[in-house]
């Protein structure tokens, strides 16, 4: 069983930071990409960015230039800092881990965060 923990979210002037953080812990084997999400109402989950156990980084053309993921393997942690934000911004963001838990034979599965509200002002 793997539980990943959001924290980092809250309420921001447009143009300010926030560093996003999540932390995997329990019975892990091995971790592969991870990555961050977000959703606001009416809108379906879109991926923000994500990083692979290689560190190759991908991000939506919207966050390109302001965001950058990265990651802590020896902390089974994921960061994403988030500069210049804008009011369209706002979302609830979701980490997602692909994970195996306890054995190397074991399917890997996607894990995700509750989410952390990320509100931008104008």
């Amino acid at each position: 069983q793997v539980q990943l923990v959001e924290s980092g979210g809250g309420l921001v002037q447009a143009g300010g930071s926030l560093r996003l953080s999540c932390a995997a812990s329990g019975s892990i084997f091995s971790i592969n990409d991870m990555g961050w999400y977000r959703q606001t109402p009416g809108k379906q989950r879109e991926l923000v960015a994500s990083i692979t156990s290689g560190g190759s980084t991908n991000y939506a053309d919207s966050v390109k230039g302001r965001f950058t993921i990265s990651r802590d393997n020896a902390k089974n942690t994921v960061y994403l800092q988030m500069n210049s934000l804008k009011p369209a911004d706002t979302a609830v963001y979701y980490c997602n881990v692909k994970a195996k838990g306890s054995t190397w034979y074991q399917a890997v599965k996607d894990y995700w965060g509750q989410g952390t509200q990320v509100t931008v002002s104008s």
